[in-house]
């Protein structure tokens, strides 16, 4: 009997010693480098059928227009003849955006000549001045307000920062839009009392840091200073952003990632580190990860919207990391986020084909920025 209850005890002690070993082995997070995605002349030639293919294709088409009378229904063409294409207004703005953002990087583009013929035909003064009396009318002051406004201004600053007369020509065609849109930031902004903290569309923080960066490229010191302002009103006091809470179903932006960037830009590093570290304090640890936004139907229009999500919340992560050393894990989270769209928004279907390819170059893009 004392035999078997010694036998007994020796295999407990060496079995709870063994777990004990083991358990580390179970626990430990080991996160390894992904592949750092690139935009070279391949993938740009790639990317560029997205664009290129629905800048001119104006059905199907989502107007977002408030009737006032019968003589408002006219053709998307008719009504928007510069940004008709790509389903709708914004999504054909950040379409041109993606061939001026292309052929800027890559002058061996192909079809680079048919590419700036179109843009030249769209982007006419003749067809700028429709789109201003568009946003005039009595029912569609408020028309893509901030969405919209936003990536006007992200097609003005590539422009202006493009040292190429087909650019230089576009600039000037553009730039009565360009300053109209401006007028409305200056107009609305005061006014609005709470900041719009959603995942699409009117995510007020992603229509402030476009912006700012238009004004601080031509140097617009009143759009600048009032960015500065509302920006730090609206979030300088916020702290724990639940991101365990995104994405909701349909989000194509990242509430907390978006506002995280824009005080990037509007606060000092040092004021920043602060900040963040209040707001998001789990950037701060070198195992953060952050799984993906996983689509499960790319053919339905909302659900594909978590593709755009993984390529905002990369380029919002690199903004982040951007010159904080410390930061430097946040760039494998955004490689990894764009790893898991990039493959499947060219060939899909029109619903995520007609706006991903935007998001996708934008993300690119920020891996060097």
């Amino acid at each position: 009997m004392k035999n078997y209850i010694i036998i007994i005890f020796l295999l407990f002690f060496f079995n709870c010693n063994n777990k004990t070993e083991e358990q580390p082995q179970t626990t430990k997070k080991t996160i390894g480098k992904v592949e750092i995605p690139s935009l070279n002349l391949k993938q740009a030639n790639r990317l560029a059928q997205l664009p290129l293919n629905c800048i001119n294709t104006e059905y199907p088409n989502k107007l977002g227009q408030t009737i006032g009378s019968a003589s408002d229904l006219k053709e998307p063409s008719e009504l928007h003849p510069a940004f008709y294409g790509c389903f709708d207004w914004h999504s054909a703005v950040h379409g041109h955006w993606s061939l001026v953002s292309l052929l800027k990087q890559f002058p061996d583009l192909e079809n680079r000549n048919e590419i700036e013929q179109k843009l030249l035909k769209n982007i006419s003064k003749e067809n700028i001045q429709i789109e201003i009396e568009y946003f005039k009318g009595e029912h569609n002051k408020s028309f893509e307000r901030t969405y919209g406004w936003a990536w006007l201004l992200k097609l003005a600053e590539e422009l202006h920062t493009w040292d190429d007369e087909v650019a230089n020509q576009l600039e000037q065609n553009l730039q009565p839009l360009t300053n109209l849109i401006i007028v409305k930031y200056l107009e609305f902004l005061p006014k609005l009392n709470y900041p719009i903290r959603v995942g699409e569309h009117p995510n007020t923080a992603f229509g402030l840091s476009f912006a700012y960066d238009y004004a601080i490229v031509v140097n617009h010191i009143e759009l600048k200073n009032l960015i500065e302002k509302r920006a730090k009103e609206f979030y300088e006091n916020d702290h724990d952003c639940p991101l365990e809470w995104e994405p909701s179903g349909f989000d194509f932006l990242s509430p907390c990632l978006e506002e995280a960037a824009l005080m990037k830009r509007v606060l000092t590093i040092e004021g920043f580190k602060t900040w963040i570290s209040d707001f998001l304090p789990e950037l701060n640890n070198e195992d953060f990860q952050l799984t993906v936004g996983e689509v499960s139907d790319r053919t339905d229009g909302k659900l594909v919207h978590l593709d755009g999500v993984n390529f905002s919340r990369a380029w919002s992560l690199n903004y982040i990391a951007k010159d904080i050393p410390e930061f430097n894990h946040l760039k494998n989270v955004a490689n990894q986020h764009i790893n898991y769209s990039l493959p499947s928004i060219v060939g899909d279907s029109y619903e995520g084909g007609h706006w991903l390819g935007s998001f996708a170059i934008y993300a690119l893009n920020s891996i060097n920025d």
